[in-house]
């Protein structure tokens, strides 16, 4: 089986490698798109946030939110105090910064196996500025955007709800006290005795490195597409979706130009950042390689994520549109 499968990727390697031979200039234009999304869409969202998780997680704050949200974070979700900060930075930041604060808390030990596996599969968010800026510009409606932005939020609330009774963590019993909080974080400022200069530093290069890699991913995930466009005849609106299921910003961009109605491509829309498109899950299973957090799960939870999403989306546009 394993040669099989050896065999089979060296065909598909080939296959890729005469593609690029015969087809260059198509090639060429792909990898120039993924420059081109990597520039107006992905830098200029996810950096600063990557850098500012960085920054808090060194200076305490995930301290401070689990002592300020714990109980609230296990009452919901039964899940550790830890993993309100990853909550907080999933929903400002979206995908893949949460599989990279994941991936830190993980290997720090703030965080099991399990609850690492369970936050991941919930915490899945698109960025709110992806979606109420690139997405109400393609759409051309703010409202839908919106619509998407609270839709898409709900979805992933309903999947951690469900969630909640897989391999709960401990109870947590300790009161709120915001004093506790503010000491948490400040013992952890102390016992981290590196300068800013040095923080800052590690931050930027740890930032750069992860998005590098997604610009690889994303390079070679519209490589992919551009041989699959020019080698099968598919109906035009399938071939938006199947693309964007590859790579989620050039399936939207795809899904904006058809002829359908805004209902309709709002729906396409919301289950292409519900499910996050092969690229995004490559992104994350590559910043989650050297953890044993399994993959899996997480697939599946996309999949029932998207099918919550397009359906809280279709039963209630038509009321607030």
């Amino acid at each position: 089986m394993k040669k099989l499968k050896s065999v089979f990727i060296m065909c598909f390697l080939l296959f890729i490698c005469f593609e690029m031979l015969t087809d260059s200039k198509s090639i060429l234009d792909s990898v120039s798109l993924a420059l081109l999304i990597f520039k107006e869409n992905i830098f200029p969202s996810l950096f600063p946030f990557l850098v500012l998780s960085s920054l808090l997680i060194n200076y305490g704050f995930a301290e401070f939110m689990a002592n300020i949200f714990g109980k609230i974070m296990y009452f919901l979700f039964k899940v550790n105090g830890e993993c309100a900060f990853i909550f907080f930075m999933s929903i400002i930041s979206g995908n893949p910064a949460n599989a990279k604060c994941i991936r830190e808390f993980y290997l720090d030990k703030k965080i099991n196996k399990y609850e690492a596996t369970k936050i991941l599969c919930f915490c899945a968010f698109t960025s709110p500025l992806f979606i109420l800026g690139s997405v109400s510009v393609l759409l051309n409606s703010k409202k839908a955007a919106f619509l998407i932005l609270i839709c898409h939020y709900l979805s992933n609330v309903i999947t951690g709800l469900l969630l909640r009774n897989y391999h709960p963590s401990k109870k947590i019993i300790q009161s709120f006290s915001f004093k506790k909080a503010v000491l948490a974080m400040h013992n952890k400022r102390i016992s981290n005795k590196e300068s800013f200069g040095i923080i800052l530093t590690n931050s930027l290069t740890s930032s750069i490195n992860t998005l590098m890699l997604i610009l690889g991913v994303i390079t070679v995930c519209l490589v992919f597409t551009t041989i699959i466009n020019n080698n099968l005849n598919l109906n035009s609106v399938f071939q938006s979706v199947l693309n964007g299921f590859i790579e989620m910003t050039q399936g939207l961009k795809y899904i904006s130009k058809e002829t359908l109605s805004l209902k309709f491509k709002s729906i396409f829309s919301i289950m292409l950042l519900s499910f996050g498109g092969f690229s995004i899950h490559l992104q994350i299973m590559s910043i989650l390689s050297d953890t044993d957090i399994k993959y899996l799960p997480f697939l599946l939870s996309r999949v029932f994520c998207m099918i919550v999403a397009a359906s809280l989306l279709y039963l209630s546009f038509d009321y607030f549109i």
